[in-house]
């Protein structure tokens, strides 16, 4: 199996998911847009699959990203899930960005806990998607459910 880390390496993924320190030199649409994504680099975050109108990544939950309660920041969770979402949404060269989200928290998350959260597009039309966003941890429970709309714009492409 192939993964990507949010700085945009690709390799093949051991028992725990990491990835190899291989460069995605060349990369196009989703992949490119993930090696620029400096956010998504910073939170650990790991592109398990990124396909067009689908996508899976993973985080470890550390200590930083726990709230007052001791519990996941649902700032943390949300960000997991809009990697996802943009991953799902950007597979060719235009930027597309989100128009929009909501969250709904399920269940608490704690440190040590890995966190999966799958993209599914529901819908593509125009310039405009609907993709929705489960986020499970190592159980299997699914502590979030995201929905996301997109939208294609004419913006360039980053340089970087």
């Amino acid at each position: 199996m192939k993964s990507t880390n949010a700085a945009g390496n690709t390799g093949a993924t051991g028992a725990t998911g990491a990835t190899g320190a291989t460069g995605a030199t060349g990369a196009t649409g989703a992949t490119a847009m993930m090696g620029r994504d400096r956010a998504s680099a910073a939170l650990g975050m790991t592109v398990v699959t990124g396909e067009p109108g689908s996508a899976v990544v993973t985080m470890l939950v550390r200590d930083d990203m726990l709230n007052g309660f001791d519990v996941m920041h649902g700032g943390f969770i949300f960000a997991v899930a809009d990697t996802a979402f943009a991953i799902a949404c950007n597979e060719n060269e235009a930027v597309t960005l989100a128009a929009g989200a909501e969250i709904s928290f399920l269940r608490p998350v704690r440190s040590g806990q890995l966190l999966t959260a799958t993209a599914a597009r529901r819908t593509l039309s125009g310039r405009t998607g609907i993709y929705d966003v489960q986020v499970t941890d190592e159980s299997g429970a699914i502590v979030a459910e995201f929905r996301g709309r997109s939208r294609t714009t004419n913006l360039p492409i980053p340089a970087r």
